[in-house]
Parts: structure tokens; sequence; C-alpha cells
């Protein structure tokens, strides 16, 4: 059966993606030649003046020497403009980019504690940490969540994509290409830069409803956009939004766990609530320079849901729950950044820029619907039980925070003659992160928190300590420690002939605790003529293990291998457990990277891009599997040597971060568009096809006790290889006619599988397309309504197999869970509003 469905979803693929690339080079002989707006397809996109002024096809991510075209870079870059996020449908920044460009993905989450609010975004199949991202220019601090679950990402700390607002954002560049010799660590994926808005001629109003057909996820979104004009040249723009999100729950009847059958999982998105405030300004201060202020506040909490308890569960207590309960999991993300910077003009066209930018991330957990079963049943001095216990309390705090100061200076030098751009910098960095321990409620055993007291749940079991859902953080996990490290580099950029561009970059860097890393990066460009590009590079990169992947540390209740809950213990570097098993201190990881392209350009309103890329990564840093001790009788601790480890601590199974795989990424990007005009009409027709395959080169464990597939076993091989879908296309068109605008786009998102929860059986959810529908009439040049929809055909991901996947179907799930491309919600609808004063 599923070889049956799959062979039209691949049909269909090449179908779609053979008659569009037959289609295009047919109109671009009888049509205009004069360039058109770029709408749907950032990477491919003509040059066009925005409404703010700036040229949409410009970028200047990828080189450090004159600003160039998307399609005139050695490297691919793709371009989002200010059109493009007002024709697409999402008003999340995350959802937005899956939605535009084929790599990069959004997965959605749910009952995953944090990660159901700060969602994991991931670009060409790799991981949240391997790619880089800048605003303005400048680099954007990671999020202080740890992605524990079994999700996209796992182990990782990211960046917080949703943490910028839309309404502040002007242009978005993306660099599909490894930059780690140019930007420095994370960017071994890639590179996004945010650029912010600097418009000051008007007042940018704009309000939003919304909500799904198959019920819930209702949206309200207001955003105001205002800029002035400060002396000569300068400019301050200021942005403030508020979203609402509500609830989504596709949760199907639970058939094992009450009578008669209901629903007792919440499974879809929480419920959000986001505010934002943001600022872009810069402020001359002679005819040379000009000092730069930018950054933003935003303050956003999630509601979300654990794991059903059911009545006879011995993390229950029938007497204040009889019919079980759903424990509730509120989280509030706070999130602050401020780059303040001074750059000048120098003699001989150098250019120079100092720059201190500081950024900090802090997650709040809170547990309600909840209770201590061993504050329950907590023998009472004299007799009986306390028969008490608080329902609610706060669970603890991530938080994470950046200071990085930058001087850099470029300029051309002449070199026997020849022109050749040159740019080198220093960069200082720290990095510090802390875990504040909750409420004692939420972690202890017992009000004294002595394992001595013996405490029987209703079962007769031990009594499990702390909140049902998400127990707290401890003193023992609490910790609050920082690095730093120091970088220099140096960029050259020289055309040979005016044909070919050569490029080389070198970047050395030094860390507080682990060492120092050289990398280097060699790029060339080659048009033979205007209608033929030819690019490539080669790079080395690295990931320095982040300080949340060093310092990280907690307990937490989890499924184990037999789909029962247990206490879990992630332990960080060199604590007790991982010297245990002999686990070394984490270290960095090390890459290669090569891509080589085309780009052709057959008439000036058609445009072809082509790119082959691999990435191999060496110590590839992961979240191990699940340590659990043997089951069975042990004759002695050497015949069980996990258990012996464990049991002393009381722990059911443990997971740490290691080096523990190597990987080889390698991928197809391909991306067109062709434009049409005649007079009042436009039509912009676009595809982008993104083929990648990820596989795990090696396993391996400098354990005694843990051999390399124990380490990182074959349900995390999946998630890595299979999470992630490995095609994703974008097929659009876009038509103007007069006063109307109208834009179709169409997603199709490969197969994806996993078996984290289901081991050994391998769940497949199928190949989707996605199709959206957008219409927006522009009453005057100021004011303008959209109406869209999301998924107009109402798709769903794949059903759990009811036998093979057995409980999950029969406990209410009903579609994907841990890898989620475009999310269970269904169709939804929006209408929007937009007015300029």
């Amino acid at each position: 059966m599923t070889q049956h469905r799959a062979v039209p979803v691949f049909t269909r693929t090449l179908l779609a993606s053979s008659l569009f690339l037959a289609f295009v080079p047919a109109w671009s002989q009888d049509t205009p030649s004069d360039p058109a707006p770029a709408v749907t397809a950032p990477a491919a996109a003509p040059a066009q003046s925005d409404k703010d002024g700036g040229m949409s096809s410009v970028v200047v991510l990828g080189s450090r020497s004159t600003a160039r075209t998307a399609l005139d870079s050695a490297a691919p870059v793709g371009l989002i403009g200010a059109k493009d996020m007002a024709m697409a449908g999402p008003v999340e920044l995350g959802k937005l980019l899956q939605t535009l460009d084929p790599s990069f993905n959004f997965s959605t989450t749910f009952i995953s504690d944090g990660t159901d609010i700060i969602r994991p975004a991931t670009l060409r199949s790799l991981g949240p940490d391997q790619l880089l991202v800048l605003v303005n220019g400048k680099r954007r601090h990671q999020q202080a969540l740890v992605n524990v679950q079994q999700t996209i990402g796992r182990g990782s700390a990211g960046t917080d994509i949703n943490a910028i607002p839309m309404s502040a954002i002007q242009r978005i560049e993306v660099l599909r290409d490894g930059a780690a010799a140019q930007y420095g660590s994370d960017a071994i994926a890639g590179v996004i830069n945010i650029v912010l808005k600097n418009q000051t001629n008007e007042t940018q109003l704009s309000g939003t409803v919304g909500g799904t057909t198959e019920g819930g996820g209702e949206l309200r979104q207001g955003s105001v956009n205002k800029g002035w004009t400060i002396g000569d040249g300068g400019y301050i723009n200021l942005t403030a939004e508020a979203r609402y999100r509500g609830e989504t729950n596709r949760a199907g009847e639970d058939s094992l766990r009450v009578t008669p059958p209901r629903v007792t999982q919440r499974i879809g998105d929480s419920l959000a609530k986001d505010q934002y405030f943001w600022w872009n300004s810069a402020i001359p201060v002679s005819s040379e320079g000009e000092v730069y202020v930018f950054g933003g506040v935003s303050h956003r909490t999630g509601d979300s849901a654990g794991f059903f308890r059911s009545a006879g569960d011995g993390r229950n207590v029938p007497a204040v729950y009889p019919n079980g309960f759903l424990p509730n999991i509120r989280t509030t993300v706070k999130d602050a950044s401020l780059a303040v910077g001074y750059r000048r003009d120098l003699a001989n066209d150098w250019k120079v820029d100092f720059s201190v930018n500081h950024g900090r991330s802090e997650l709040d957990f809170h547990e309600k619907n909840t209770i201590n079963v061993s504050y329950w049943y907590e023998p009472k001095p004299g007799d009986g039980i306390y028969a008490e216990s608080p329902l609610e309390a706060d669970t603890g705090k991530l938080k994470f925070k950046q200071t990085t100061f930058n001087a850099d200076l470029r300029g051309p030098l002449d070199i026997a003659g020849n022109k050749v751009n040159f740019a080198t910098g220093f960069e200082w960095r720290r990095d510090g992160y802390a875990i504040d321990a909750g409420d004692p409620v939420s972690y202890q055993y017992g009000r004294t928190n002595n394992p001595a007291v013996v405490i029987t749940d209703q079962t007769g079991g031990a009594a499990a300590s702390g909140t049902q859902g998400f127990p707290g953080y401890t003193p023992a996990t609490a910790v609050d420690d920082a690095r730093h490290n120091i970088a220099l580099y140096a960029d050259v950029e020289h055309n040979i002939t005016p044909q070919l561009l050569i490029g080389a970059a070198a970047r050395w860097e030094k860390y507080s605790d682990f060492g120092s890393t050289t990398t280097g990066k060699l790029s060339m460009r080659y048009d033979p003529s205007r209608q033929v590009g030819f690019r490539g590079t080669v790079s080395t990169g690295f990931r320095a293990p982040s300080v949340q992947q060093k310092f990280y540390s907690s307990v937490s209740t989890n499924l184990n291998a037999a789909g029962v809950l247990t206490e879990t213990l992630t332990a960080r570097e060199g604590s007790a457990v991982t010297k245990a098993f002999g686990i070394p201190n984490l270290k960095q990881e090390t890459s290669k990277n090569a891509s080589v392209g085309v780009v052709l350009r057959p008439a000036s309103n058609f445009s072809l891009t082509a790119d082959l890329w691999r990435i191999d990564i060496d110590n590839r840093i992961v979240f191990s599997s699940n340590i659990a001790p043997e089951s069975g009788a042990c004759a002695t601790a050497a015949a069980c040597p996990i258990k012996a480890i464990l049991d002393p601590l009381k722990v059911g199974q443990a997971q740490f971060f290691t080096n523990a795989i190597d990987t080889q990424t390698k991928g197809l990007d391909i991306v067109a568009e062709h434009t049409t005009r005649w007079p009042g009409n436009t039509l912009v027709l676009s595809g982008q096809l993104d083929f990648n395959r990820t596989t795990v080169s090696g396993r391996h464990s400098d354990s005694p006790v843990l051999t390399g597939a124990q380490l990182f076993d074959d349900s995390q091989v999946t998630l890595i290889e299979r999470g992630q879908p490995r095609q994703h296309h974008v097929l659009a068109a876009d038509y103007t006619h007069g006063q109307w605008n109208g834009n179709v786009r169409a997603n199709y998102y490969g197969a994806v599988q996993g078996q984290g929860f289901t081991a050994p059986f391998v769940q497949t959810w199928d190949a989707k397309w996605i199709v959206d529908a957008t219409a927006r009439y522009n009453f005057t040049k100021s004011t303008s309504i959209t109406v869209g929809s999301n998924n107009i055909f109402n798709t769903f991901p794949t059903k759990w197999d009811p036998v093979k996947a057995a409980p999950f179907p029969q406990l209410g799930f009903t579609y994907c869970w841990e890898t989620c491309p475009f999310g269970i919600n269904g169709r939804s609808w929006y209408a929007r509003v937009d007015v300029a004063l």
C-alpha cells in the first residue's frame, strides 16, 4: 500500500517540474524584455525598486565587497522582498520563510514542552544551531531553550526566529552556502540576514484576522510601523506588533485510558500571545560618519499540554482528579537585543565599522493543572498522610545572553596595478547561560526531599517526585556560567578579468574553554557571457559546542522504549553520570562544504539557476539516545553496567550531549522565474526545487560502556536522516491586473519518517502538496485589503498506522508527531487590511 501511494506523488512532482521548466522558455521568446518585479522566486529575482526605495535584488550577504544582485553572486543567495511577504499567508516569520524558501524548514511541534512555543528553524536539513542568523548584518543571539524532546533539532539551541516581527522587516537574504570562514561558528548550513525597515515617509498600519476551518486557531494580529527623518540622511523607524493565535486540537478519542472513549490530549498548536517593539535608526554625526542603533524586545506567552495522566495512573491522585488530568504547561518567552555602532567613510573608498551587540533570551516555565504525588501521599508525623499538594508551580527559568564586539575595515588595495577588494576585522564575544531552579514543590520528593522516606502512590509503587507534566529544575541542575572567544578574519575578492571573479576568506577563532580553530573558503564566479554564468565554492567550517549544550541539565518525564512515562536525567558535560559512562567533554564540529552552480539568463525576463552542494560534518554534536538500564535479571553489576550506573542515582534513563556521529548532506537547488508583461498586466511564474539527502556516515563512542549504536540508536539516525523532507518544492504564479493582485503557491513536502516512539517500526508520513491562494485589491496606493487561504484543499499528514504504531493511535494521536513539516491544522483563512498614512 505504501509503495502504491508513493508512485503517484513522485510522478506528480516530476510532471509539475517538467511542465514548469518546459513552459517558461516558450514564453520568453515572444514576451516583452523589460525586467519585472520579484514576487515569488527570491533567489532569481530581477532588479526592481521596492516601496522602501531599495533595490530588491541587491544583496550584501556572502561578500564583504561591493553589493551585487542575487544572480551575480558567487554563492546561491535567496532574496525575500516586501511584496513576497505581503502576498504570503503566514504571520509568523518561521512559517513565512518555510513557505517561500524550500531550503528552510520550520517543523511543527506539540507536546514538546518549551519547543511548542520556540519551534526549530533549520536550513538545508541540518540542525537549528548550524544556521547563523544576522540582523542588519550583525550576529543574532541564540535562544535559551534546548530542544530535549523527540523533535527536529533534538539536542540543539538555535535562533528563536519568531522573536522578530514581520512588520519590522524590509527584506530577508538567505545564503545557502557554508560561511564559517566569513561569519564565524554556526554558519555551517548557511546564513540568514534580516534587514530591518528604514522608511521615513509614511505610517504603515496593518490588521489581520483569521482561523481554521477545522476549528480553533483563531488569529488576530495588528501592527504599526512609523519612520522619521533625522538630520541629513538619518532616520529612526519604530515598529509595534501584537498577535493572538488560538490553540488547535486535532486529537482523536482515547480508547485505552478512559471509558467511554473521549479526547484526553491536546495535539496541535499551542495558544500563543505575542507582543513586539522594534527600532532601527541611524544618526549622522558628520558628513562621513553615522551612529546606528537597532534592536527590539518581544514578550510571548504559550499555553500547551503534556501527557494525560489517567485516573488509575500512579502519577494521579483520584481524590483531586477523579477522571485523570492533563498537565498544563505555561511558558513565557522574553527576548531583547540592542546593537550600537559607528561607521564612517575613510579616504580612498575605505570604510570602518565598530559595533557592540547585546542580546538575551529567557524562557520561564509555569505548570498548572498538576500535582506533586509525593507531597500528597507523604506520611504525616503521627498517622496518615498529608493529603495536600499545590496544583500549580513555577518550574524554573532558562537564560541565555550574548555580547559581541566587532571592528571591521574594508576597502580596495592596489596590488601591482590591480584592484583587490580587502576586508579584515576582529570580534570578541561572550556567551552566558543560566538555569534557575523552580519552586521546591516542582521538583521535591516529599517535603523534605529525602529519598530514604518511603512514599507510595495509589498503586503501591514509589511516588513520583515533582510536578506532573514538567518537573521543575532543581538546585542541582541550576547553573550560571559563561565563556568567551576572540576571532580575526581576512577576506579578499578580485576580478582577474571582467568575466572571472575569485575570492578567499580565512578566519581564526580561539575559545576560552576548548582552544582555537582556523577555517577557510575559496569562491569563484565566471561569466563567459551575460546569458551564462558559473559559480562555485569550497570551504571548511566548524561549530563550537554552545554554552547551552555544555551547561544544560534537567530531570524530565519522557516515554521509554516500552511506552511508559519515565524520569529521564539530562546530564551535563563533566557530571558524575557522564564521567561514569566515560563520555568526554564536548569538542567542536568540523565541516567541509562544496558547491557548484550555473546561472542562465536566456532573456531579460527569464532566469534559471542550478546549484549542486555537499556538506560533510565530523564529530557532530547530538543528543544521545535515552540510555536505559538493561532489562531482566542481573547476576552481577558487570553483567548490567548501565543499570549499575543509573540505579544508585534513582534515574529511569539518562541522556547527554556528545560528539557521536559524522554526517554527509548533499543536494540540488533549482530556481527559475519568468515574467511577462502586457498593458496593465503582469504575470510571474516561478519554481524553486530543493532536493537533499542526509546520511549518518559514522557512529562512534569513546565510552567503555556504550557502543556507538547504543549512544545514538536507529531511531535517532532516522530522525537525522528522514525527519526533514528530502524534497521541498515551491511552484507559484503571481498575476497583477490593474488594482488586483492574485497569487497561487504550491509547496511540495517530501515524505518524512520517524521511529522515536514506535521502534523498531518506522512510521512514514507520505509526501503532500499544500496549495495556498491570496487575492489583494488596492483601493489606492496606500490602502489595500487582502484575503487568502493556506492549504485550500484541507490536506493533512498521513495517519498513524493503527496496528504497527500502537498504542499511539489508540491514545488519540491521529497524524504526525516527532516530525511534522506542514503541521496538522488543515485549511486556514485570513483577511488583512493595510493602510499607509
